[in-house]
């Protein structure tokens, strides 16, 4: 991994259950996330995502990519234009910098509208060390709250 790299993009179906679902997982219960009558009184057209939800997706889209034993140390997003439901959110991301076995990458989520949330994640990467066996590895994690 080298700065400069980019990730395979990321497509994800937004579904209204994907959107109610991740309200109601992150215990999100305003009403513009599950009740469309309500959201459009408030002057949307329909329920669209929370930013929980986006957060979820920006750290699923950067351990499928790193896998699962990367340690997501900081996600740092902004949300643009809202994920409504029948769209298409498109994740793409670029490693911007390589420090040792930490790595900060940048991520940008687009759909039909525009640019739905940009950021960036600091990750650390797990350390792998070969032993004699070719099919044995050691990981080390090391937890120092940064």
């Amino acid at each position: 991994m080298r700065a400069g790299d980019a990730l395979p993009p990321l497509e994800i179906e937004v579904t209204r259950t994907l959107i109610v679902a991740g309200a109601i997982a992150s215990r999100d219960y305003q009403d513009v996330h599950h009740d469309a009558e309500a959201a459009r009184r408030k002057g949307s057209p329909d329920i669209f995502m929370n930013i929980l939800t986006t957060n979820g997706l920006v750290g699923r889209y950067i351990t499928d990519h790193f896998g699962p034993a990367a340690t997501l140390r900081k996600v740092s997003i902004r949300l643009g234009a809202p994920n409504y439901p029948g769209d298409t959110m498109v994740l793409t991301g670029r490693v911007e910098r390589v420090d040792g076995g930490t790595a900060t990458v940048s991520v940008v989520g687009a759909n039909a509208i525009g640019r739905h949330v940009t950021g960036t994640v600091t990750l650390v990467l797990p350390t792998t060390h070969s032993t004699h066996s070719t099919h044995s590895t050691s990981t080390t994690h090391t937890r120092d709250g940064s």
